[in-house]
């Protein structure tokens, strides 16, 4: 009787990956695409942004200073 697809041992794919890996970083860099480097150039929001989202969220969840 063989055993079952679940049972056998698949083997490492990291070869594979590591090809793969290698050709995306070769050929696009960060930013390569149009929508990504509209997104690296956007201001990015400041600390007190992040600050006032905070005490939004506590005051939704109803709670008190």
């Amino acid at each position: 009787m063989t055993r079952h697809i679940a049972d056998h041992v698949s083997p490492p794919e990291a070869g594979r990956v590591k090809q793969f890996l290698k050709l995306a970083r070769r050929e696009g860099g960060e930013g390569s695409h149009p929508a990504t480097r509209a997104l690296l150039r956007r201001p990015r929001l400041g600390s007190g942004t992040a600050r006032r989202v905070k005490e939004f969220l506590r005051i939704d969840r109803g709670q008190r200073a």
